[in-house]
């Protein structure tokens, strides 16, 4: 016995409405018969093909049924072979009519690739030694009225990759992989968390302030209050509320909405984590951060080295801690911390190309932060921690008492991209406000990104939040390095995508 494999590339094939008007003229014919394939409600299926090939000692010369998708079918004798896809992979159909009748072969025979059928048969080696299943019984399951793209070139196209994942999934198998580990990685840091006594909340998604992180909000309207409402930035404000009504360790894992622009690294929903730890610091998050994400490479990819974006990385745990203004020194030469004038580290920033931005008040704190952020970032491809950011950037960070114009804060990059923030956490209600204040200025000022003042939040803290360590965690990037992928758009199963009108 030996499969039948023409050649692909065939002459004359009927152009695409043509192959549509086919299609839906089958399923009139089937209706007409009686035969609807939408009528189908169930199919019992009892095996999975990687469960076949996996299991085959025990399985062979056994009656198995599967269900899943025509990828293909070769020979149009009294014999087809046929390739099903389910969600174990795909498995060689042989349909013959010896086993299943001559009307039942004739039936196959018209069946389109696409199509979904349910399979009963006897699980066998052909004489080329691949694992099959010899057909009893095939069941029509569902018309597909539309072809798949060609098989020798697939669907290649980005923004047609994303705007129709569901084909996307189909004739892409490491598309499916993508998914598959980061469900795996979503899974791996609640086990995670679980296990080191956090609980897992959920907080709203509407709220009436803004607040948790500096970024432009989306703004929609709640009609029975006729309100505005913000959907949510960050989690942060609502967590740490909840570490001050005595829930020591918790987390959420959801969406953030940020009314920003779309690149590779940006969608302006996306998945994050972010936990909080009483009587931790921003210590405890960089040792808990690094033992997650290196835990999760181990567990899911089975090492600690990977690549991404082209560079060779290794995850074993021992990443590099610098401060930010050790970090500026090591990269451009400039001693931040030997300067403590606010028109000098200007001045130090200009001498290397460095502008701050128009609505970035000229500070030695913002000064050193953009030489950081224009001039160091692009360096930093092994795991590092970047601690001790300004204050100016961080008002939600707790000051450092050796210096107070910065905070216990890092930011873990990889490959020259953030993969997350952590503080100690502003417990000290006074100096929040003051910082809260220093927002709205700049919100005022025309900084679409600036925090609002929140009293709830305010009253929280002055009933008194525990020290706490808190990190936020990009899932996406995650998965982006996991998965080898350099656009966000190949990690979201549906991303943002501007209309085709």
């Amino acid at each position: 016995m030996s499969e039948h494999r023409p050649d692909p590339t065939s002459q004359g094939e009927p152009s695409l409405p043509e192959l549509l008007q086919i299609r839906r003229d089958k399923l009139e014919q089937l209706r007409a018969a009686g035969e609807d394939p939408f009528t189908q409600t169930r199919y019992d299926v009892t095996h999975h093909s990687d469960q076949v090939k996996a299991d085959f000692q025990q399985l062979e010369g056994q009656r198995v049924r599967l269900a899943g998708r025509l990828m293909s079918k070769r020979g149009m004798g009294k014999a087809v072979f046929a390739d099903l896809q389910d969600g174990g992979g795909r498995i060689q159909l042989y349909v013959r009519i010896d086993d299943v009748g001559e009307q039942a072969l004739a039936a196959f025979k018209k069946y389109d690739i696409g199509d979904l059928v349910g399979v009963d048969g006897e699980v066998f080696r052909t004489q080329r030694g691949e694992i099959s299943i010899k057909a009893a019984v095939i069941t029509l399951l569902a018309k597909s009225l539309l072809p798949l793209p060609e098989k020798f070139h697939g669907l290649t196209d980005v923004e047609t990759r994303c705007r129709q994942r569901y084909v996307d999934l189909i004739v892409n198998p490491e598309v499916r992989r993508t998914f598959e580990v980061r469900s795996k990685f979503i899974k791996h840091i609640r086990d995670f968390l679980d296990a080191r006594g956090y609980i897992e909340v959920e907080t709203p998604v509407l709220s009436t302030i803004s607040g948790g992180a500096t970024a432009r909000p989306f703004i929609t309207h709640h009609n029975t209050l006729d309100i505005d409402m913000y959907l949510r930035i960050a989690t942060e404000l609502h967590l740490k509320r909840l570490v001050v009504g005595g829930l020591e360790r918790v987390y959420e894992i959801g969406r953030i909405f940020r009314n920003e622009g779309m690149d590779t690294k940006h969608n302006p929903e996306f998945t994050s984590v972010e936990l909080y730890q009483a009587y931790a610091d921003f210590h405890d998050m960089m040792d808990l951060f690094e033992q997650l994400l290196s835990s999760a490479a181990q567990k899911i990819l089975g090492s600690y080295q990977l690549e991404w974006q082209g560079k060779a990385l290794d995850l074993t745990p021992g990443w590099p801690r610098l401060t930010m203004a050790e970090a500026v020194l090591q990269y451009t030469g400039l001693d931040f911390m030997a300067v403590s004038d606010d028109a000098q580290a200007v001045a130090m920033a200009k001498s290397v190309g460095v502008e701050l931005p128009a609505t970035a008040p000229s500070t030695w704190g913002n000064a050193l932060y953009e030489v950081f952020d224009q001039k160091v970032e692009e360096h930093l491809v092994q795991p590092t921690f970047i601690t001790m950011h300004p204050v100016d950037v961080s008002p939600l960070a707790k000051r450092s008492v050796k210096d107070p114009r910065l905070t216990e804060r890092f930011e873990l990059f990889v490959c020259c991209n953030e993969m997350g923030n952590a503080f100690s956490e502003l417990n000290d209600p006074i100096d929040q406000r003051q910082r809260f204040q220093r927002q709205v200025q700049l919100r005022e000022g025309g900084d679409e990104e600036a925090g609002m003042m929140d009293e709830d939040y305010l009253t929280a803290l002055e009933y008194g939040l525990p020290p706490t360590g808190g990190l936020g965690i990009g899932i996406d990037r995650c998965v982006m390095m996991l998965t080898n992928n350099d656009s966000i758009r190949e990690v979201l199963l549906f991303p943002t995508m501007k209309p085709l009108d």
